[in-house]
């Protein structure tokens, strides 16, 4: 049998080698300590800073061995040239580089109409091809009930609804409550309208008007600011306002991130 020195050790006993991995911004780990996830924004003398998709920051020490990289274990390392600040969606999220759109989920996300999935669609359209999420709108949700009966939401296919002006009491709030399950999940924001979910700062006016019970809201509101009463061309004037998050106020943007990580959390996702 073959004897070791005290100073030789066993080959059965050395550590696996594990690559090197420049910590690059945008580079997506998960320090399997916490089991925090998130990508790399920033990297200093032995320190690497990741942020997850809700913005949240954790600093980490550069250990050997100290990351998983795609399941596998990883070194992170300084990487050789400065870091670039890594580039955002619309959402906030960190951009995924040549990030090539994931086939359709069988699970969805349904709005109530055109003007709310367009908006849907401007600030967290490359995330949700990324993540392989369709977004469907009903025109209203009187009709919710059977709607989500023929879609038969399940493990593999979840079903997230945004309902405007979803408030206690409410017609909407009723309809919510019952068809709500395990599988389906309705939220909503407490605007009349997906406009009034437009900040009104990136608009340029004061504050959204006030509509008397009983008028169009959304003639309303242009007869209010002085719009002609286009309710078509008035929005797209409001959308061309929204370049990003920023541009929406965080009772939306809360309920669109939870919906987003309803669906995707699936079984065998």
């Amino acid at each position: 049998m073959r004897q070791y020195s005290p100073d030789m050790t066993p080959p059965w006993k050395k550590p696996r080698a594990v690559p090197e991995v420049p910590a690059d911004p945008g580079l997506v780990v998960e320090e399997p300590g916490t089991g925090f996830c998130g990508a790399v924004i920033r990297c200093e003398a032995g320190t690497v800073t990741l942020e997850d998709r809700f913005g949240k920051h954790r600093v980490f020490p550069l250990e050997p061995r100290g990351f998983l990289l795609e399941g596998g274990v990883v070194t992170l390392v300084r990487p050789s040239a400065a870091p670039v600040r890594p580039s955002r969606t619309a959402s906030g999220s960190v951009a995924v580089p040549g990030g090539r759109a994931r086939v359709a989920r069988a699970g969805r996300i349904y709005v109530e109409g055109r003007h709310d999935a367009e908006l849907v669609e401007k600030v967290w359209g490359d995330d949700l091809r990324i993540e392989g999420v369709v977004v469907e709108y009903l025109e209203g949700i009187d009709d919710l009930p059977s709607i989500v009966a023929d879609f038969a939401p399940g493990p593999d296919a979840r079903l997230g609804v945004l309902v405007d002006h979803l408030v206690p009491g409410t017609k909407e709030s009723r309809i919510a409550e019952s068809v709500t399950s395990e599988h389906a999940l309705v939220l909503g924001h407490p605007y009349i309208d997906i406009w009034e979910a437009v900040k009104p700062s990136s608009l340029g006016i004061a504050e959204w008007p006030r509509v008397p019970r009983g008028q169009d809201w959304k003639k309303g509101v242009c007869r209010a600011l002085g719009w002609p009463e286009n309710t078509g061309a008035a929005w797209r004037h409001i959308l061309s306002r929204v370049r990003s998050y920023k541009d929406l106020e965080p009772e939306l943007l809360g309920r669109v991130e939870e919906l987003i990580d309803f669906v995707t959390d699936s079984a065998g996702a």
